[in-house]
Parts: C-alpha cells; sequence; structure tokens
C-alpha cells in the first residue's frame, strides 16, 4: 500500500456512487476505482453466501487495480461480508453501516428508530444490533423495501409510481412515532425528497455516506495514507452498462462521468 493508491469502492449496482460522491468531496486530492456490479443488482435477495462470493471477487478486482483502501458501498454486503474481507484481504476495509448506526443514535431524540433496507441487510439484524449496542433504550422498527432498487436503477427517482411503492411500504411507520429513519441501503438516498414527503417534516433520514466519507478519511490519516501529490483520477467500472447510466450517474454523482468500461463477472 502506498500513499498513491487510489481507494476502491464496491456496490451492487450504482447506488453506491451516492457514497463515491460524499468521498470525493471529503477527499478531493484521492484518486479513486469505482465497479458497479450491474449485472448482479440486486444483493439484497440473494443468499449471505453468495454475496460473500461477489464480495470476495469484487475485492480483489479492485486489489487488482492498486488500491490502498476498499470503501464497501453496498449496505447487504457491509452486513454480511465485512469481517470477513477484513481478515482476507491485506488493505483497509470499511462498509456503511457503522457510520449510519452512530448518526442515528445520536440523531433520535425519542429512541424510536427505524431502518429501512434490502431483504439481505434486514435480515442480518446489523443496524438492529449495532443501534442496540449503542442506545440499549432504543426501540428499532426495520423493514424491507427491495422495490426500491430497482427503481432507483431504472432512473424513476421522482415519479407517483415511485411516491405510491414508498407510501405503500411506509405506511405503518407514520403511526409509529419514529424520529429517525435510517436509509439502510446506498440506493434509498436518492428518493429522499419522496421518502421524505411520505413520513413528514417530524421524521429525520440518516443517510451514512457522509459519515462513512469522514471514517475513510480518519483511517487515512492514522495510517498515513492520505495522498500527498499528483493528480487525481476516476475510474469507473461496471459489470453491465445499462443505456441510462450516464444520465441517471450523474445526476446521482453531480459531476460528468469518465468513460465507463465494461468489466464481465
Amino acid at each position: 500500500m502506498t500513499k498513491t493508491g487510489a481507494i476502491g469502492v464496491f456496490d451492487s449496482g450504482i447506488g453506491g456512487l451516492t457514497v463515491l460522491r460524499a468521498l470525493l468531496k471529503t477527499l478531493p486530492d484521492e484518486s479513486f476505482v469505482y465497479f458497479g456490479d450491474t449485472a448482479r443488482v440486486p444483493y439484497g435477495n440473494k443468499s449471505a453466501e453468495t454475496v460473500l462470493r461477489f464480495s470476495r471477487e469484487n475485492v480483489q478486482f479492485l486489489m487488482d487495480e492498486g488500491v490502498k483502501f476498499v470503501v464497501v458501498a453496498c449496505n447487504t454486503a457491509s452486513a454480511e461480508a465485512v469481517p470477513t474481507l477484513q481478515r482476507e484481504f491485506p488493505v483497509p476495509i470499511v462498509g456503511v453501516i457503522e457510520p449510519g448506526v452512530r448518526a442515528a443514535v445520536k440523531m433520535s431524540k425519542a429512541h424510536h428508530i427505524g431502518v429501512i433496507g434490502t431483504a439481505g441487510t434486514i435480515r442480518s439484524g446489523a443496524y438492529q444490533r449495532g443501534i442496540e449496542d449503542l442506545d440499549p433504550q432504543a426501540r428499532v422498527i426495520a423493514l424491507a423495501c427491495p422495490l426500491f432498487v430497482p427503481l432507483v436503477e431504472e432512473g424513476w427517482i421522482d415519479t407517483p409510481i415511485t411516491e405510491t411503492i414508498a407510501s405503500t411500504y411506509l405506511q405503518d411507520y407514520r403511526k409509529e412515532g419514529i424520529d429517525v429513519l435510517v436509509l439502510g441501503c446506498t440506493h434509498y438516498p436518492l428518493l429522499h425528497d419522496v421518502i421524505g414527503r411520505v413520513l413528514g417534516p417530524r421524521v429525520a433520514l440518516v443517510d451514512s455516506a457522509v459519515e462513512t466519507a469522514n471514517v475513510v478519511r480518519e483511517r487515512l490519516e492514522a495510517d498515513g495514507l492520505l495522498s500527498d501529490g499528483g493528480e487525481p483520477h476516476l475510474s469507473i467500472y461496471l459489470s453491465d452498462i445499462a443505456p441510462n447510466f450516464r444520465e441517471v450517474g450523474e445526476r446521482i454523482l453531480g459531476r460528468p462521468i469518465p468513460d465507463v468500461r465494461l468489466l464481465t463477472v
């Protein structure tokens, strides 16, 4: 590992671009390699064994690209695979769950927190355990919302259909009195406005992307791996390139996207 190495980021699709956006803002002098496993999205409805296998393959690809740090920008992979990946690979690896947990506990005054995510993330119980460990008084209500990922991947960010689906999923939360909702999938912040309208202003929404970016910066500083010069670059790989990727991806990333390379998995 050297200071000149890039930071590797992977997600099951393009939702992880929300994390990449936060990383680019927090670490403007760093280079990044992003891999979106769009041919195999979503990870949330797959077994833990399959998620771990895919995650190993993703990290190995990033290692082959010479990265110095890996960010698992996928909640399902963070829940199912990060501890094993940290044992098996020689670079620092962080997921997105712990930063989101810390932010949710800090923000909640009522100790009543909702979590939404893919089926795999909710099934793992990672958010629920993390929140209850930090705040034993917390009451956590977790709900899988599997249709949100394909809506985002299709670019249906704010449409009447999206709002109808969100209302159907979240109707019970409006009765429960939660004051914080964790968006426990990197795709979900793209539906922030829709979810906010459905739940109303009394519920704060937690997006762990910014918290994760701060954790990465702290780790790089502690390990002496912050870039000390050179022209930063961004490389993006996908396992399937949808016709609308550039339009949706640039909307998420907030900047032009460089040439995208296809990686066969």
